[in-house]
This record gives structure tokens, sequence and C-alpha cells, in this order.
């Protein structure tokens, strides 16, 4: 279950093979502030592009809502039952009850804090998925998985609920994500999807008269590591969860894509028996390119303390440089010509085409050419061609991959 937060991340996340893709609309959801919302007059086509690609879609409608929002969350629940979404996942009880009552199906959202089998049977009077506490054992989330099987606890649709978990992405200081510390600072409210990440600022600790500092090993005391899973996707399967489910509705549509294409690789390879340190190597490899503020396994393996990020923002192994734009794409040729708006471009890059139906493209420059002739490199402000195998169109924004080590710039 992969993050949507542009039409980019959309088709990114189905081209990474995602069998389902969740995603907000307007101001009540969890990411209303971070990721690029999608409208209510954006649903028809993003059902329209899942079924044709045979993904489901589910649609966030997980913030608390207060009173004088609840004709706004009817509306939105309204467009989801006519548009076919597969699913709304909600929190609050007064979203419950009004999908419920308008026969929209649910699936829990983490904001609800499953820890135990009890508040899964409460919850299965409303959805046939809910997702599990992020504070959650292997073990816990096993004991559940079982309890639900032997004692046939099922949804509203008649069959046994099926349980869900965040296998990889950005991790909260706070339980499950209810964390009132943007809200106190800077009056801007975590749970009401407007988080500005106060935490993941490096701190300093003085007492009052400011004569005294004590020295911490870590900076970012309040930032974890992101979670990966990867290293134990094995034992996470056997543990009963149904769906594993990627963070991200904030990141960039080759984030979503590579971590997709990695964990839907790693679960075929289970089901196959390949799952190997080596591959398991390979995939970690993957996943470091891509945004991330390190890595651990968050507490799924009994860990009671976190881990801290090294440093503020991305650890990626490389980083993307922006180029320019598409100008022209001549299909019989299976050329794009691109304007070559900063940098430049040789032979031996490797390019991202970004953009709402192109999705996120990569693709390694055999050669550059200004007009007919190759050239070892188009500066800024050139216009140039090269070969593609595969279409990219328009107005398709272009990167280019480099280390995060060089210090190329524009």
């Amino acid at each position: 279950m992969a993050p949507a937060g542009s039409f980019e991340s959309l088709r990114a996340a189905i081209v990474g093979g995602a069998d389902s893709v969740y995603f907000g609309v307007g101001r009540l959801n969890m990411r209303s502030r971070s990721s690029q919302n999608f409208t209510l007059n954006d649903l028809n086509e993003i059902v329209s592009i899942c079924r044709e690609a045979r993904v489901k879609c589910y649609v966030t409608l997980n913030t608390v809502v207060f009173d004088q929002e609840l004709d706004e969350m009817k509306s939105v629940a309204d467009a989801c039952k006519l548009a076919g979404v597969d699913a709304v996942i909600a929190s609050d009880a007064a979203v419950l009850s009004y999908l419920s009552s308008v026969k929209v199906p649910i699936h829990i959202s983490t904001q609800c804090n499953i820890t135990n089998l009890e508040a899964v049977k409460f919850y299965s009077l409303f959805a046939d998925v809910m997702v599990l506490a992020r504070e959650l054992s292997l073990d816990q989330m096993a004991e559940i998985a079982k309890g639900v099987e032997r004692d046939q606890v099922k949804g509203p649709s008649g069959q046994l609920v099926r349980l869900e978990v965040f296998a990889h992405g950005a991790l909260c200081m706070a339980t499950s994500g209810k964390c009132y510390l943007s809200l106190d600072n800077l009056n801007s409210s975590a749970n009401r999807g407007a988080c500005l990440q106060v935490c993941r600022r490096p701190y300093k600790v003085t007492d009052t008269d400011g004569e005294v500092e004590l020295v911490v090993d870590n900076e970012y005391i309040m930032s974890p590591k992101d979670l990966c899973t990867l290293p134990f996707l094995d034992q996470l399967v056997g543990a009963g969860m149904s769906v594993l489910k990627i963070e991200g509705r904030g990141r960039s549509a080759e984030y979503v894509k590579m971590v997709t294409k990695v964990y839907k690789e790693a679960v075929e390879a289970i089901r196959l028996g390949h799952f190997t340190q080596e591959n398991k190597q390979t995939w970690m490899n993957q996943l470091s390119t891509v945004y991330n503020r390190g890595f651990w396994g968050g507490y799924y393996l009994g860990q009671s303390m976190g881990e801290w990020s090294a440093g503020y923002g991305s650890q990626a192994t490389r980083r993307k440089l922006y180029i320019g734009k598409v100008t022209n794409y001549f299909g019989n040729l299976s050329v794009a010509e691109i304007k070559v708006e900063t940098n430049s471009i040789k032979p031996g890059d490797v390019l991202i085409f970004n953009g709402p139906t192109t999705g996120s493209y990569e693709q390694e420059v055999a050669e550059v050419r200004l007009e007919y002739d190759p050239v070892p490199e188009a500066k800024k402000g050139s216009l140039c061609s090269v070969a593609t195998s595969s279409i990219v169109r328009r107005s398709d924004k272009v990167y280019k991959w480099i280390e995060s080590s060089d210090e190329e710039i524009s």
C-alpha cells in the first residue's frame, strides 16, 4: 500500500508495483499541508487511473473533526462513495458513524492506536481493515492476529478482519503520531494535518539564566530515524500482517517508486523462498539512495528506546539536481527534447523525468545531441535531445542523480 501525494507519485506507485494507494483530498487528512493534496474534483480521475491499473484506492479522512466541519466531512464522504473509492481511512467517531450510515467501506487509521484484540473487536463493528499501532512488538502483533483467527473476528463485509502495519517511512516521537509539540510551539496542529516538524530541529539544553549548557551526544533528540522493516520483513509477514503500508505522502515520486518496488520485490521473494541476505543487502542499498533520515526497525523487534537521526534532513546516498523541462517528445524516434535551464547533461548521467502522467521515469544518457550532432555536454541554456526507452511528455521536469558527496552546483 503506497502513498500518493500527487499525480506524479500516484503513477510512480503504480509503476513500482503497488496493490493499493492512499491519498488525501481537501483539509481533513493528516498530510493536508505536507503534500500536494488532491481536491474533490480529482477523485474521478484518480479512481479511473487506479481501476485501469487494477490498483485499489483509499482516501484518508483521518484528522480530528470539529462541529463546524461535519458538513465538510460529509461532503468528502459522499464524494468518495459517488466516485467509487474502495475505502476511507478514518479515526474520528463522527466520521466512522457517518461512513457506516452511508455504507462506505472503512479502514481504521493508526490514529486510533489499536494495541490489543479487544480494540480490534470493537472497531470490527465499522471496518474490515485496521492499522495496528506502531509501538507494538512482533510478538504482540502475532498474538492479535492469532486472536482474530481464533475468535473469527469479522468486519461488516463478513470477512475476517485484516491487519495493516506500517512497514517503511518516517516515524514520530509521539505515540502513533499523536503529538502536540507543533501546536504548542507554532500554533499549527499535527493532529489537524499541519505539523511543522519542530521535533526535527537540533536543540541545546540550557538553564534559565543561560549560564549552563548541557552537552548531549545527539542534537536531534526528538527526531527518530526512519522505520525500515526490510531486514526482517519475513517476520512481519509471518506475524499475520495482511497489508504493508509505506509512509510518504509528502515524499517525491522517485521515493515512492523506489520504496514500493523494493518492498514488492521483497514480498515476492519471501513467497518464493528467495529472501536471502544478499538480496536484502541489495534492497537496502537501493532504499538508501532516496530520502531517509537513517534506518531502524522501530519497536517491532522489542526495542524500548528510539534511535535518533544523526543530522537534519535526508541521509540519502544520492541526490537529484534540477536540470530543466521536456519541451517536446518525438514518439517515432523515442527522443526527448530538453531545455537545459540549470546544470548540464552529459553521457552517463542518469536522468529522472517526473510528470503527472509520466510518474517518475529514469534513463541513463547514452548520447547527447545539439541539433543533429553528438556533443560531450549540453550546457545551461541549450536545447538538447536524448533517447529514452519510455514515453515522456512535454513539461515533464527533468533532474539528474548525483552522489551526495559530490559538490556539483548550478
